[in-house]
């Protein structure tokens, strides 16, 4: 079946200082080009959703955040209301360890429901799941009703939640939900550990 794949890159970096889709891991190659090389072999259709001209460098169409103030919740409900296909995976444009073989799985486990989201403790990890456009009016009220809270829609779809065991059955260093938020983190990562697509 068909997948699209959003790649979100409407964050404000607070912590980090810059725009992190553009920062350089060392081996060249920005974050957000790893991320998009990574969900293409897994979707038909990538692009990114961002505010930002420079994007549009990578060849990609780019569909600005129709709510620029929704946080996550927001950049979820633009792809959603962008992508081609009924099925779409959101995936943020940090994650230098994304892995196609979890994307694989998410939309291996998609069948009969409407979100697809990895759930390690208590936290889900949105942007790294898969969601249906039957999710889309539910954000957009959610949104409209001032919740911000990604979490704040699930009650009203069919949400499936891959546990911290089947994740790591597939990842077993939980290193494809890593991402990067602070200046300390970007040193800290180290491309010897893991090559980035599977």
């Amino acid at each position: 079946m068909s997948v699209s794949a959003a790649v979100v890159a409407g964050g404000k970096s607070r912590r980090m200082g810059r725009d992190k889709g553009w920062l350089d891991l060392g081996d060249g190659r920005p974050l957000v080009r790893r991320v998009i090389d990574v969900a293409s072999q897994v979707a038909d259709e990538v692009f990114l959703v961002a505010n930002d001209a420079r994007y549009a460098s990578l060849g990609l169409r780019v569909v600005p955040d129709r709510f620029p103030a929704g946080g996550v919740l927001g950049g979820i409900a633009t792809g959603l209301g962008a992508a081609r296909h009924e099925r779409v995976l959101v995936v943020a444009c940090d994650m230098p360890f994304l892995q196609a073989d979890v994307l694989r799985l998410l939309v291996e486990r998609g069948e009969g429901y409407d979100a697809v989201v990895p759930k390690v403790g208590e936290e889900y990890e949105p942007l790294h799941a898969l969601y249906t456009k039957a999710c889309l009016p539910h954000i957009e009220r959610a949104l409209a009703a001032g919740k911000m809270r990604v979490i704040s829609f699930f009650g009203d779809v069919r949400v499936r939640a891959i546990d911290e065991a089947e994740l790591r059955a597939v990842d077993p260093d939980l290193r494809s939900i890593t991402n990067v938020n602070t200046p300390e983190e970007l040193a800290a990562l180290s491309l010897r550990a893991r090559p980035a697509a599977r």
